[in-house]
C-alpha cells in the first residue's frame, strides 16, 4: 500500500493570485542575500504549514517512508534515507544501526547492530528490545494506520494482535518470536520469505524504539519518547499543532543525516491550501521562516510566480515515485479483450491529459508504469507508440479486429473532485482524446469521499477508471507487486490488482527479484518486468506528477530528494 504527497491543484486560485501579485516585491531575497544556498546556521524557529495533521504522531500509526519528514525529527529508525538532493537521496543509509543490515544467504534473516551512545530525550539508553517492542505495538488494533508489510513479512505475525493482549490472551500477547534480541545492541528479524528490500522497510517509523515502561497506549502520541534531534513539548488536537524543541541527548556523533539547525519547530496543520501559499508568499513575521511539505502550487500560481524572479527563486521542485494511470477491470466486458485495451492506449492524447493535470511543469507524460527514476528500474519504452497526441487510425484498426468496426461506447469512472488527479479534468481530457478514434466515453463521477473504496473493492470495481500508485520506497517491488502479483488479489478488502491479473511467470519473477540484495541488479530486472507487463495493456500510464512548493524567504539549505519529493525539514536552517 502507498500514500503519495498531496498533489491538489485546486487551491483557491484567485485568493492566492492576489497574494502573490501583491506580496512579491516584499518577500524576495534582499540584495546581497545568497538565499536558500547561503551558509546554514543553528538557531531560530522553523514553521511548517500543512494541510494534513501528523496522524496522531505515534510511531506505530505514522505512514511514512525513508524515516518520514516531520516524524523523522523525533523518531529515529534502524535505517533511513540519505538526506541528499535528487537521485542520490534514494539510497538507504544507517540510522540507529551501524549498517543497513546483514542478510542471510537467502535474505530471510536480517541482523542489525546498534551504534554506541544512543540515548532518549531523558538520557536513558536505547536498546534493541525497545525497537522490538516498538514494532510489536504497531500490531495493536487500537494503533492501526501504519504500513502492512510487517504482518506479511515477519514469520508467525499473521494473527498477532500486539503486546496489549497479554493479559487476556498470553498466546497472542507474548511478543513476536520472529524478532530476536540476543543482547541490548543486536536485533534479528526472521522473515517468511526472501525480502531483499528489508533495509528500505527498516526506515519506517514502526522501527523507532519505544521504551515499554513509558508506553501509554493510545495516549503515547501526546508525548512520545524522542530518539531524534527534537522532542515533543506540545501536541494539540491529535497532531494538528505540534511544537518541538531540541533533545539535549541527541548527538551528531551518532546521527550524520539530520542537521537539526533550528532550536524550535512549530508544525501547524489543518490549514486551507490557499492560506498556506498566501502566508508563504507574503512572508510576514514567523512565516518568513516557514515551509510546507504537502501543498503544491497550481498552474495559476506558477504563472504568477514565473513573473517574479524573487518568488521564483523560492520554489522547490520535487519528484516522487508516483504514476497516474487508466485502470482496467479485465473481468468486465469489453475490457477483457486485449485489442480493446490496446486501442484505448493508441487513441489516448497524453498532451491533453498533461495539460489537464496542470501542464508540463506539474506533470510528465508517462508510457511506463514504473516512475521515471533509475532507483525503480525505470527503462524507457512505449508498447503502443502513438506519439504525444495519439494515433486514432491505429486505434480504429484494433477496434475492428476486436469486433467493433463502427466504434465503441464505454464508461470511465472518476472522482467528483480534482484534488488527487482522479477527477473530472483528467477524465474529460481522456474522453476528448478517445473521441477521435470512434470511442465514445461516458463519464461516471463517484463522490470523492468514497472513490478509493469503490475502485479498490472487487465487489464495486468498475471496468474502466482513473487510478494512481506511489511507492513506499524507491524500488520496483512495492510498485509492481501490489498491482500485478496475482497472489495479492484481495477478494474481501482493499484490492489494488485492478486487472485481477495472475500470471505465474510474473509471480515467479517477482519472487526471484525479491531475493536480490543488490539493489542495482534488482532495479534492472524490475525494469524488464515492467516492460513485459506493459505489453499486455493492463493499465495505461498517463503521467508522473511533479511537485512545486514555495518556501519562506528566510529558509536556508533546501534539500529535496527523489525518495519523498518534498523539502527535507531535517536539513533546513532559518536565517
Amino acid at each position: 500500500m502507498s500514500r503519495s504527497p498531496r498533489i491538489s491543484r485546486r487551491v483557491a486560485a484567485a485568493a492566492v493570485t492576489v497574494a502573490l501579485a501583491g506580496g512579491a516585491a516584499a518577500c524576495g531575497p534582499k540584495s546581497g542575500d545568497a538565499g536558500a544556498g547561503a551558509t546554514p546556521h543553528s538557531g531560530g524557529t522553523l514553521t511548517i504549514l500543512n494541510q494534513d495533521p501528523q496522524d496522531k504522531f505515534d510511531p506505530a500509526r505514522e505512514y511514512t517512508s525513508g524515516g518520514g519528514n516531520v516524524p523523522s525529527l523525533v523518531f529515529r529508525t534502524l535505517t533511513t534515507r540519505a538526506r541528499i538532493n535528487g537521485a542520490a537521496g534514494t539510497k538507504v543509509v544507517p540510522d540507529l544501526a551501524t549498517d543497513t543490515g546483514t542478510p542471510s544467504k537467502d535474505a530471510t534473516v536480517w541482523t542489525y547492530h546498534l551504534k554506541d551512545g544512543l540515548k532518549y530525550e531523558d538520557g536513558s539508553a536505547i536498546t534493541s528490545a525497545d525497537i522490538k517492542y516498538g514494532i510489536e505495538r504497531s500490531f495493536a488494533p487500537e494503533l492501526s494506520g501504519g504500513p502492512p508489510y510487517f504482518r506479511d513479512w515477519l514469520a508467525g505475525a499473521q494473527n498477532y494482535q500486539g503486546p496489549y493482549k497479554a493479559a487476556a490472551d498470553a498466546k497472542t500477547g507474548k511478543g513476536l518470536d520472529s524478532i530476536e534480541t540476543p543482547d541490548d545492541k543486536t536485533i534479528v528479524f526472521h522473515l517468511n520469505k526472501p525480502e531483499g528490500d528489508f533495509p528500505y522497510l527498516a526506515t519506517a517509523t514502526q522501527f523507532a524504539p519505544v521504551p515499554k515502561a513509558k508506553d501509554t497506549g493510545v495516549k503515547y502520541a501526546e508525548h512520545p519518547i524522542s530518539s531524534g534531534p527534537y522532542e515533543v513539548v506540545r501536541n494539540e488536537n491529535d497532531g494538528t499543532h505540534l511544537v518541538l524543541k531540541r533533545n539535549p541527548y541527541w548527538s551528531t556523533k551518532t546521527d550524520d543525516q539530520r542537521k537539526a539547525y533550528p532550536d524550535t519547530v512549530d508544525v501547524q496543520s489543518g490549514l486551507d491550501p490557499a492560506v498556506i501559499n498566501q502566508r508563504l508568499s507574503t512572508g510576514s513575521g514567523a512565516d518568513a521562516a516557514a515551509v510546507t511539505t504537502d501543498t503544491n502550487l497550481g498552474p495559476s500560481e506558477l504563472a504568477q510566480v514565473g513573473n517574479d524572479k524573487q518568488l521564483a527563486a523560492r520554489v522547490g521542485t520535487g519528484h516522487f515515485g508516483y504514476t497516474d494511470y487508466l485502470a482496467f477491470n479485465t473481468k468486465v466486458k469489453p475490457f477483457d479483450n486485449p485489442k480493446v485495451r490496446e486501442a484505448i492506449a493508441y487513441a489516448l492524447n497524453r498532451t491533453s491529459v498533461v495539460n489537464a493535470a496542470g501542464g508540463s511543469s506539474l506533470a510528465e507524460a508517462a508510457t511506463t508504469f514504473l516512475p521515471n527514476q533509475s532507483a525503480f528500474g525505470y527503462t524507457p519504452y512505449d508498447p503502443f507508440p502513438a506519439g504525444r497526441t495519439g494515433d486514432p487510425a491505429k486505434a480504429r484498426e484494433l477496434l475492428k479486429e476486436a469486433g467493433y468496426p463502427d466504434g465503441l461506447t464505454i464508461t470511465l469512472t472518476h472522482s467528483s473532485s480534482n484534488a488527487d488527479q482522479y477527477g473530472p479534468d483528467i477524465a474529460t481530457a481522456v474522453q476528448d482524446g478517445l473521441k477521435a478514434a470512434g470511442i465514445t466515453v461516458k463519464l461516471n463521477a463517484v463522490q470523492d469521499s468514497g472513490y478509493k473504496q469503490t475502485i479498490h473493492s472487487i465487489k464495486t470495481e468498475p471496468g474502466f477508471f482513473l487510478a494512481g500508485w506511489g511507492a513506499d520506497w524507491p524500488s520496483g517491488g512495492p510498485f509492481l507487486a501490489p498491482i500485478f502479483d496475482g497472489r495479492q488479489i484481495v477478494s474481501d478488502g482493499s484490492n489494488f490488482n485492478s486487472a485481477q491479473f495472475n500470471d505465474s511467470s510474473v509471480n515467479d519473477e517477482i519472487d526471484a527479484i525479491n531475493k536480490l540484495t543488490d539493489h542495482a541488479a534488482a532495479a534492472k530486472r524490475w525494469g524488464a518486468l515492467d516492460q513485459k507487463i506493459g505489453q499486455q495493456a493492463l493499465t495505461i500510464p498517463l503521467f508522473h506528477p511533479v511537485y512545486k512548493r514555495l518556501y519562506g524567504k528566510d529558509i536556508r539549505n533546501v534539500v529535496i530528494s527523489d525518495w519523498t519529493g518534498v523539502l527535507d525539514v531535517s536539513q533546513v536552517a532559518v536565517k
